[in-house]
């Protein structure tokens, strides 16, 4: 009896024990909770713009958070295992060693690659140029594929294949980024379905739900009543107008289909303009580019200029497209929620598909056989010995291009935009007024960026880093601008107000970067002259050249795993 007593008593405290630390561990955990979130990054930026401007401008600068992340991961992984095993190597660090292998069944003449590196004594606009172009000094340095020259490494007794892991390294941060994107964009999926269900769902959420309580700005509450009252308005009108469609007599819907017609064929004819001119730039570009002559500052100058040509066509079309678009579709008579979509479709699909056509014209470039230029080596070796990395630069200059943009309409047009209407009291300057901050202008102006950084990273496998530091850059300059010059839209864009908006969009990016990406590695041959797929005729050749080292029995499942009977129903499911 008293042993049972004695267990009682032992059980107790042993319960009252882990009782006791169950709740000293949750305490713990809840502090080292909330001490977490003042490292989460721009947490107190965003809540701060979240109170001042709503919840759809704090989403942009949410998603701009997103994609810091997205590149300095990504930086990390190419880094990890691409750039610092070759820095090991090339140093002999921990007793490495590069091994060679001579090229098999490959012309002398397709190994010979001589970077433009800048040699004795050099002037500071060169420099200057070599930065903003990727030539010279900077074509040689670990930014660039051509740096990557290297078979394997062994690392004491391990032996570090460089091709392999280079492939897989790229795959593998297109399929982190796939992951994420998917990741995040369900449960926005989930929120757009319900709220889609029911159109008078969807009247009850504005009325009894639609209220921000993050607003505490006096200005912005106003803004909010405003924009709840547009979005009711616009709701009716949108019922009103599906009314009138549905009265429309024949010929009204002849009348309308016919120009709607007409105003297509005249999108596919801008869209064809500035592909076309793209393409004959590009060429342009790349064969005047490749004469360099370096006798004075002008020509140094003009060269710049010619290298930067197919940057400056692109932002052109990208900046004048949308406002052509903006205009046309006033007359196709959509519904105000599906003229947004349009536009934003279209928007999308100049963006990406210039990005494409620039590609496009490389690659022709490259594969330019007339008089058997390719035929020792299977592509212009005498204009691009290393094309790898001038594809590289061609991101290298899109990125760099495309943020001096971002920062010069910031300076010299928002800024004193805003010094015209506070200081001047003319009627036309007044009638301009302040600009509202247009939130699907600007996610498509970072998903641009982003998708030339998932493209450009298989050339140029720092380019993420750069991804990282410029974004970083842009969150506090559209900070600025946004609580200085700018003024959150009267007419917000219901679809731009949700974060799984951003993500899909973004997620057709990536799918977009697929394509020349696939075409890079497993179609066009893959440079002699430096890289470390020099020993392949294509990129893709490193997979199978290295299951063939397997064991039979697993090469047999691993070369059935790739045929078309499995791997077709794989990736649609």
């Amino acid at each position: 009896r008293n042993s049972q007593q004695a267990d009682t008593e032992h059980l107790s405290r042993w319960k009252k024990w882990r009782r006791t630390s169950s709740k000293s561990l949750k305490k713990a955990l809840s502090e080292v909770k909330s001490l977490s979130s003042y490292l989460v990054l721009w947490q107190h930026d965003i809540h701060s713009i979240e109170g001042k401007f709503g919840t759809g401008i704090q989403s942009y600068f949410s998603f701009l958070r997103f994609l810091v992340l997205l590149n300095f991961i990504i930086f990390i992984l190419m880094f990890s295992f691409i750039t610092l095993p070759t820095i090991i190597s090339r140093y002999g660090i921990f007793n490495s060693t590069i091994p060679y292998i001579s090229p098999k069944n490959i012309e002398d003449i397709c190994t010979i690659y001589e970077p433009s590196g800048n040699k004795g004594l050099v002037y500071f606009y060169t420099y200057l140029k070599d930065l903003l172009s990727g030539t010279g000094f900077l074509e040689v340095t670990s930014l660039f594929y051509g740096y990557y020259s290297i078979d394997a490494v062994w690392i004491s007794i391990m032996r570090y294949n460089l091709p392999l892991a280079y492939l897989l390294a790229t795959f593998a941060y297109l399929a982190l980024s796939f992951l994420w994107i998917i990741k995040r964009s369900v449960e926005g999926f989930k929120h757009n379905l319900v709220h889609d269900a029911d159109p008078f769902q969807s009247y009850c959420n504005k009325v009894f739900a639609g209220w921000d309580f993050c607003i505490t700005d006096p200005n912005a509450a106003q803004l909010k009543h405003r924009s709840l009252k547009y979005e009711l308005q616009t709701d009716l009108q949108e019922e009103k107008l599906k009314q009138k469609i549905a009265e429309r007599r024949m010929e009204e819907k002849l009348r309308i289909y016919s120009l709607r017609i007409f105003i297509n064929i005249i999108v596919i004819a801008i869209l064809s303009v500035c592909f076309y001119s793209i393409y004959r730039v590009t060429v342009f570009s790349q064969e005047k580019s490749n004469v360099s002559i370096r006798n004075d500052t002008r020509t140094d100058l003009v060269n710049l200029l010619v290298q930067y040509l197919p940057s400056m066509v692109i932002t052109l079309a990208n900046f004048l497209g949308p406002l052509i678009f903006s205009f046309l579709i006033r007359f196709e008579d959509y519904t105000p929620a599906f003229e947004i979509k349009l536009t934003l479709l279209r928007c999308v699909f100049l963006r990406l598909a210039n990005i494409g056509v620039l590609l496009f014209s490389l690659w022709s470039q490259i594969s330019d056989c007339g008089s058997d230029k390719c035929k020792p080596c299977g592509y212009n070796y005498k204009l691009y010995p290393c094309w790898e990395s001038d594809v590289g630069q061609e991101m290298y200059k899109l990125m760099i291009f495309d943020f001096i943009v971002i920062l010069a309409v910031a300076l010299f047009v928002d800024f004193p935009r805003k010094l015209l209407v506070t200081h001047c009291s003319c009627t036309l300057v007044q009638w301009f007024g302040q600009k509202e901050f247009e939130i699907s202008d600007n996610v498509l102006e970072i998903i641009y960026g982003q998708t030339i950084c998932w493209i450009g990273t298989f050339f140029s496998p720092l380019l993420p880093a750069i991804a990282t530091i410029k974004y970083f850059i842009i969150f506090y300059v559209k900070k600025i601008v946004l609580i200085h010059t700018r003024k959150p839209a009267a007419r917000p864009v219901r679809a731009s107000s949700s974060n799984f908006f951003f993500l899909v969009v973004l997620l057709i990016g990536l799918l977009l970067a697929f394509i020349p990406l696939g075409v890079s590695i497993a179609r066009i041959p893959s440079s002699k002259a430096c890289g470390p797929f020099r020993n392949f005729n294509t990129s893709w050749e490193v997979i199978p050249d290295t299951i063939l080292q397997f064991p039979t029995g697993l090469q047999q499942v691993l070369f059935g795993m790739a045929s078309e009977a499995f791997a077709v129903p794989f990736f649609v499911i």
